[in-house]
């Protein structure tokens, strides 16, 4: 008898949308440069490594790139024309500190990321999911934090950041239940330094709605 076959639950759902001329000229010019399959293995990049999941259309992860030359930068995106985007706008700001997934953010952690390698990780704005029969979609589960501490060095970072209460909440409650974090900032959950104001944030404080930075440390 064949056994079922379980499929891992996505928090992902790839939106319709065509590149633009620009994006695809630059997928075509620069992936050779900053792209990188999960065929190719394990990366090895010197420390300090910071690994964005979802980075969107890439603005805010390329302020970094150019705000903190001396870390390596590892963006992970599904949707091509963000990937598109951060190419085009990567080349022409001359940045060598990118590499580039245009996988499920998921498979590269699991097959491309060594553990223990990573000083910080970023995860900005995720689809909150918000009707209650659409949570367990949410990527801020038990396990995934739990892969997330295993790629992270002792001592790494966790950076989450949301523009909507309940997920925030959600995500304190997850946090809460990993005894292998610590809160980095004592239940300060004001935007560091580091992170750029994206989009998302933008869009949110003109609907009204807060932001939360929640800075977790590796134990």
């Amino acid at each position: 008898m064949t056994e079922p076959v379980h499929r891992r639950i996505r928090s992902f759902v790839l939106r319709a949308g065509r590149m633009t001329e620009g994006q695809q000229k630059a997928m075509e010019a620069q992936w050779p440069i900053y792209g990188r399959a999960l065929e190719q293995g394990p990366l090895n990049l010197p420390s300090p490594v910071v690994v964005e999941l979802g980075f969107g259309m890439g603005a805010s992860l390329l302020q970094q790139c150019q705000a903190e030359p001396e870390k390596n930068f590892v963006g992970i995106e599904v949707h091509p024309p963000g990937v598109g985007r951060l190419l085009s706008q990567a080349a022409e700001a001359g940045v060598d500190n990118l590499t580039v997934y245009q996988e499920d953010g998921i498979e590269v952690l699991n097959q491309c990321i060594p553990a223990g390698s990573v000083d910080r990780f970023q995860l900005y704005f995720p689809d909150p999911w918000h009707k209650k029969r659409h949570h367990k979609r949410r990527i801020v589960q038990a396990d995934f934090v739990a892969l997330v501490h295993q790629k992270l060095s002792p001592g790494g970072v966790f950076h989450m950041a949301t523009d909507w209460a309940p997920y925030a909440e959600h995500m304190q409650e997850v946090m809460a239940g990993c005894p292998e974090f610590e809160d980095a900032r004592g239940g300060d959950r004001s935007k560091p330094d580091w992170r750029p104001v994206t989009k998302f944030q933008t869009r949110g404080e003109k609907l009204g709605h807060g932001v939360w930075d929640l800075v977790y440390r590796a134990l």
